[in-house]
């Protein structure tokens, strides 16, 4: 085993910068090729490093999900960034503070939040409304045209708002298994997007745009129209979900958790790590059979990982305990490579959640990436 690799001696992140790399400048590529504006989502990875990738890939604007990632980023020099997340009232303070530094954009989906900023408000924002095309999470359901418009009227009558347009996140696209239906639920999520805005500019409100952004959608499909913007961030790390959907193969997966080997018990062909859900998170997907895995396991080696084991996966977790069950076959094939001590490798079934559980990478090689630490002012009162 490398000896990078013989350093790790509890569940760590690692990270392949080349396939991140590839990721980056692929949907770069797909975002120009499919004329709308590329705004990665940074929620994913939460790294200084990895937003200089972005940079270097010519990315100017991005999203995050909440208002200490936005105040990370800005003091990383980013300077046009969207909140993708229903404004969060007890954090105006920073808010404003932001206002004043960076282009801020903000989400908004009732008429409360509105009325709150109308007032407490200290400088220029851009505000999204955003939209429930039928993911059923938050926003405004987008048949809903009164609703639209008394919202769309109130940031309005704001000197300092600047209504940019309506924005989601269709999730729904995460249960598919084809790209076929990938493509499908893009153009039924757009084509109410598209109503919607459409309702509005009718009512007067004109320039306005359409924002999407799941990593499913943006990596399979060709046309994006009518959106003008995109916001996908799994895939700068993609992860073993995504594979099963079918937005990528598994040589795109970037990040697999490195596990020491804690326990083998052939009488029941399984493999005890230590890496459980505190490293992994609860997340699961559902095999064929209909029994859940937590994950791909897969080898390491000094070149990172090879391809996901066949007849092997991550079939429970607890605090720290992972499960690793095996045909007869695997199992036998397995422990001719693996011993207790030694490492095994996992895909994470979902990356975004995983890396903000480990809060660091290891790049291939050993290089310590660190994410953003937790902000200062995360306690301070600001109603």
């Amino acid at each position: 085993m490398a000896k990078w690799l013989d350093q790790i001696s509890v569940p760590t992140l690692l990270l392949d910068e080349t396939r991140v790399r590839r990721n980056i400048e692929r949907m770069a590529a797909n975002a120009r090729t499919g004329g709308v504006r590329f705004r990665p989502h940074f929620k994913t990875h939460q790294s200084a490093d990895i937003g200089m990738w972005f940079r270097q890939a010519g990315v100017q604007a991005i999203t995050v999900s909440s208002v200490a990632m936005a105040r990370y980023f800005t003091d990383q020099g980013w300077d046009d960034i969207t909140i993708a997340f229903p404004v969060n009232l007890r954090e105006i303070a920073e808010i404003n503070r932001l206002a004043q530094e960076i282009q801020l954009h903000l989400l908004v989906e009732n008429l409360d939040a509105v009325a709150f900023l109308a007032h407490r408000l200290a400088a220029p924002v851009g505000v999204w409304i955003e939209v429930d095309a039928g993911y059923g999470r938050s926003g405004v359901p987008w048949n809903e045209g009164a609703g639209l418009t008394a919202l769309a009227s109130a940031v309005a009558d704001n000197p300092l708002m600047a209504l940019r347009g309506v924005l989601t996140h269709d999730g729904a696209t995460y249960t598919a298994r084809a790209h076929e239906a990938i493509t499908a639920g893009y153009v039924q999520t757009t084509t109410r997007l598209a109503r919607a805005r459409n309702w509005l500019i009718e009512q007067g409100f004109l320039g306005l745009e359409i924002s999407v952004g799941d990593t499913p959608a943006c990596s399979v499909v060709a046309d994006f129209a009518p959106a003008d913007e995109i916001r996908p961030g799994n895939f700068v790390f993609y992860d073993w979900t995504q594979v099963q959907i079918g937005s990528c193969a598994w040589d795109a997966v970037a990040v697999a958790v490195a596990c020491p080997v804690v326990s083998l018990h052939p009488e029941r062909n399984e493999v005890i790590l230590y890496g459980g859900a505190v490293h992994l998170s609860k997340e699961s997907l559902q095999r064929e059979d209909g029994t859940p895995t937590f994950g791909a396991v897969v080898l390491l080696d000094d070149d990172g990982w090879g391809a996901p084991l066949d007849g092997v996966w991550l079939r429970s977790i607890s605090q720290e305990h992972g499960v690793v069950r095996c045909t007869s076959n695997a199992y036998a094939r397995l422990i001719e490579r693996v011993r207790v001590g030694d490492l095994l490798g996992v895909l994470p079934v979902h990356s975004c959640l995983t890396a903000d559980l480990l809060k660091i990478y290891q790049s291939i090689g050993g290089k310590r990436i660190p994410m953003a630490p937790i902000p200062t002012f995360w306690t301070t009162a600001g109603l």
